[in-house]
């Protein structure tokens, strides 16, 4: 047992010393979820652990949208109806029937999933202004849906009354942290695969990706749907979290700030978002001591950040400490004078 144990330690140093360290941004991913799992080691005050469990999901969120938008192409106005459709059916669930939130979260994810069909079939031959302006009608649909039916939805108020993820605030920290930090890794792994090629290739040229043989309907309906997914599983956390459905959870307000958080982290890369959303969001929070001129502060730095950083913060950061083998096309630190794997001179 001991010896299994060592060889796959070993194996683990070998893949984070020869996969992760060798860049700088991986390097700083590790850190960054490091620092998020020690955090309430150094300090558990309540108020603290709240404002990175809001990032932790709202950068779920982001991610999820930069899924769709940032890597296919479809430009979605309307998300917050994944959002919202997984709160209310965790909710629902949840009062109406009892079951527990490990049970409501993927339930919830699953009707999102379906808002995702619900969407993107409708929605396959509109591209550009058309899509946007199509996806943005349904939160305003389900809104009025909420409105009129105020004996279940809980109409203006909401539903109120939801079981917590946990009685510790703590365990609700890590819980939120996990998930993120999973999906996060598993909305990566998508993009990177034959799949992401392929989301790609829809974003950059739709007609030439059929004419290669490429079914751009089951993909694009596929990007819809684990966007859902992964915006469900968020609307879930939150709703656990903050004990309350209403229609706030499908306000076009959140529809266009998960575009913000996601432009200025950076586009198609799944992490700038979560960064985005953890920056603006904790930046938010710490302009509280300043609300006279909260906005005007916020709306500066979003307006320096795309003014002088187009591609998003992260995409920047990124290449200034990395550069790319015009060989291999693999990244290599910014440093380092010859390619690590073709030894091309990256000079």
């Amino acid at each position: 047992m001991i010896s299994i144990i060592s060889a796959y330690l070993r194996r683990g140093y070998r893949g984070l010393r020869g996969e992760v360290l060798v860049l700088p941004s991986r390097t700083i991913v590790v850190l960054f979820c490091l620092t998020l799992f020690l955090l309430p080691l150094i300090t558990a005050h309540p108020y603290y652990l709240r404002i990175l469990i809001m990032a932790s999901i709202f950068a779920l969120f982001a991610a999820s949208w930069d899924l769709l938008s940032g890597f296919t192409g479809q430009i979605s106005f309307g998300h917050a109806l994944f959002f919202g459709v997984a709160a209310y059916t965790s909710a629902l669930l949840n009062l109406n029937i009892g079951l527990p939130p490990w049970l409501t979260i993927p339930l919830g994810a699953l009707a999102a999933v379906l808002a995702g069909l619900v969407i993107g079939v409708p929605c396959l031959r509109l591209r550009g202004a058309y899509l946007a302006l199509a996806t943005l009608a349904f939160p305003l649909i389900l809104t009025g849906v909420v409105f009129v039916i105020p004996d279940i939805t809980g109409g203006e108020l909401g539903v109120s009354g939801i079981d917590r993820l946990s009685s510790s605030r703590v365990i609700e920290y890590y819980i939120a942290v996990a998930v993120m930090v999973t999906l996060g890794f598993v909305m990566w792994k998508i993009t990177d695969s034959n799949t992401g090629i392929i989301f790609h290739a829809i974003r950059e040229d739709d007609l030439t990706a059929r004419a290669s043989g490429i079914n751009t309907t089951r993909y694009k309906l596929l990007a819809f749907c684990l966007s859902g997914l992964f915006a469900g599983v968020a609307g879930g956390l939150y709703v656990h979290f903050m004990r309350i459905a209403g229609p706030s959870t499908l306000e076009l307000i959140l529809s266009f700030q998960v575009i913000i958080w996601t432009i200025f982290g950076g586009m198609a890369t799944i992490y700038g978002p979560i960064a985005g959303a953890f920056i603006l969001v904790l930046l938010m929070e710490f302009l509280t001591v300043a609300p006279e001129i909260r906005m005007l502060f916020f709306a500066i730095i979003v307006l320096l950040v795309l003014l002088f950083m187009p591609q998003g913060l992260t995409t920047w950061v990124r290449d200034k400490i990395e550069k790319v083998c015009p060989r291999c096309k693999l990244r290599n630190i910014a440093t380092r004078k010859s390619c690590r794997v073709c030894t091309a001179d990256l000079d």
